[in-house]
């Protein structure tokens, strides 16, 4: 039985378009991109999205 929390962020991620995705990478990768968003004061979500939507933009313009 889900928790009134997890039904709440169910709500709300299916409100806001929000999706969970898992990918394989490699640990170190991982590791060193964790560290790398924190010295730059952001998240790895943010981050990702951003690297995300410039491949997108670069892929349309070829």
């Amino acid at each position: 039985m889900q928790s009134a929390r997890s039904k709440a962020t169910r709500k709300y991620e299916a409100k806001t378009g929000m999706i969970t995705k898992s990918y394989k990478l490699k640990k170190e990768i991982v590791e060193e991109f964790k560290v790398a968003c924190e010295k730059a004061g952001s998240n790895q979500s943010k981050e990702l999205t951003r690297m995300m939507l410039e491949f997108i933009e670069k892929q349309k313009e070829n």
